[in-house]
């Protein structure tokens, strides 16, 4: 068995991978985990127990409720709601652990379960491995001493917080610099963990809103729209002449937009508005902004122009989050729309984002393209070379020979990324340039020598 912990939580399809007795036997030895660190000492437990509206997502909160009052936590299920408001939940009721049933961006079959620390943190991985050890020890090896099971009035009580609603969009509410009044926006919700609070939290702000991706039925989260399909979105924002649209996935951790016009304004434009906005204001710790090694050249190039650092990280918000907490600044994120206002948030979250950039757009008077201007997005083209030994990247001399040339053709105004992945036998090959043309022939390049020196 593989580890089971990913970048972000357990995931698996449903019912297959990730089963019931699986995500039972998490929750217990979470519970079992954070008592022994002591996160528990002194009082009786709580967590905070959401989800997005996947079908599975209702059998599966029934296993971690079980799991968790089994071992002696009190529950309070907060229902179908966004990733990060779980994450606030936790932190704001004082909660010792928080649990989020969601795999976010994936297709329906799938889901995943995902914990929060006190204060609505994501676990630290040396906590995820004792969790992931505790369970094999456990449950399906068995090799370890039972645990003591709570009895009479020592096992967990279980209570729906429907406050958990209000109360997070006050929260987004709270937070916001300026109302939105007079501007019109298209919310595609992707069928998802965001359907309710999304449209009320914009509307509560001043907006005029027409939603679209916004009736789940368990079965149709992610299908042909949301943040990783926006033709839906592009279209319905040019049919009702809006000001701008505003796309989310299934868990409501991402955010990317649409211009007046139907174009895309993705991660890294709306982290080079809000990081301007954010210097305006005073509150862009250091003038620096958090982004990946896959973060656009434009962007780099953008934010040395208006004097902001640009701070880059390995791929995966989880680094972006440690960067952020590590060094005190204020504001980072990914390309894919995961961004990270940690004053605010402890995790990616794509509704206040959403109305932190609908709010610049009100408080300027000037259009989401004109904003999103400050940057040029340089063509981009991304090349994935399977079936090779994705180890030697770093030593083949071959491979760093042609690196060197590409990088010399493309001087300034391009850069080259080459990538391992995380998951499967393949090299990404990343290639940017100021002419799409040129991109693409270099990554050809670049790809075949991969092939032949990794092969």
């Amino acid at each position: 068995m593989g580890r089971l912990f990913g970048t972000d939580g357990v995931r698996g399809v449903a019912n297959a991978d990730l089963t019931a007795e699986l995500t039972l036997g998490l929750s217990v030895a979470a519970a079992h985990v954070l008592a022994e660190a002591g996160t528990f000492e002194g009082h009786r437990a709580t967590a905070v127990v959401g989800r997005d509206p996947r079908a599975s997502g209702e059998f599966l909160e029934a296993a971690v409720v079980a799991g968790l009052a089994s071992a002696g936590v009190d529950v309070l299920r907060v229902g179908v709601l966004p990733t990060p408001a779980v994450a606030y939940l936790t932190g704001a009721l004082g909660a010792d652990l928080g649990v989020m049933l969601s795999a976010s961006h994936n297709a329906m079959p799938d889901n995943g379960i995902k914990f929060f620390a006190r204060g609505g943190h994501k676990l630290a991985d040396e906590l995820e491995d004792r969790i992931e050890a505790a369970y094999l020890e456990n449950t399906v090896h068995r090799t370890g001493a039972p645990w003591e099971r709570p009895t009479g009035a020592g096992v967990g009580r279980v209570r729906d917080y429907d406050e958990g609603f209000d109360q997070y969009i006050a929260h987004l509410i709270g937070v916001l610099p300026n109302r939105l009044d007079g501007l019109k926006i298209v919310l595609d919700e992707a069928h998802g963990a965001a359907a309710r609070v999304s449209p009320e939290a914009f509307t509560r702000a001043g907006a005029e809103i027409v939603t679209i991706g916004a009736e789940p039925d368990g079965l149709n989260i992610n299908d042909g729209c949301g943040s990783t399909h926006l033709d839906l979105l592009k279209a319905a924002v040019v049919e009702h002449g809006a000001d701008l649209g505003i796309a989310h996935d299934g868990d409501a951790d991402r955010c990317l937009a649409v211009d007046a016009a139907g174009e895309e304004v993705d991660g890294d434009q709306i982290l080079a508005v809000l990081a301007l906005a954010m210097r305006e204001a005073g509150t862009l710790r250091e003038d620096a902004v958090v982004g990946t090694v896959m973060s656009n050249l434009g962007f780099k190039i953008a934010m040395e122009r208006e004097g902001i650092t640009l701070v880059q990280t390995a791929v995966g918000d989880r680094y972006v989050l440690e960067s952020m907490k590590e060094h005190g600044y204020a504001l980072g994120g990914e390309q894919s729309g995961h961004v990270i206002v940690l004053d605010h948030a402890t995790t990616g979250d794509g509704t206040l984002t959403g109305l932190m950039l609908a709010a610049r757009v009100a408080s300027t008077g000037r259009s989401l393209a004109d904003l999103a201007g400050v940057m040029r997005r340089l063509p981009q083209v991304l090349v994935n070379v399977p079936d090779v030994d994705k180890s030697r990247v770093t030593t083949s001399a071959e491979l760093a020979t042609a690196v060197s040339e590409a990088e010399e053709q493309l001087g300034s105004t391009g850069r080259v990324l080459l990538r391992p992945s995380g998951t499967e036998p393949l090299v990404r090959v990343m290639v940017e340039a100021a002419d799409i043309e040129q991109a693409r022939a270099v990554a050809g390049r670049l790809a075949d020598v991969v092939k032949s020196a990794l092969g």
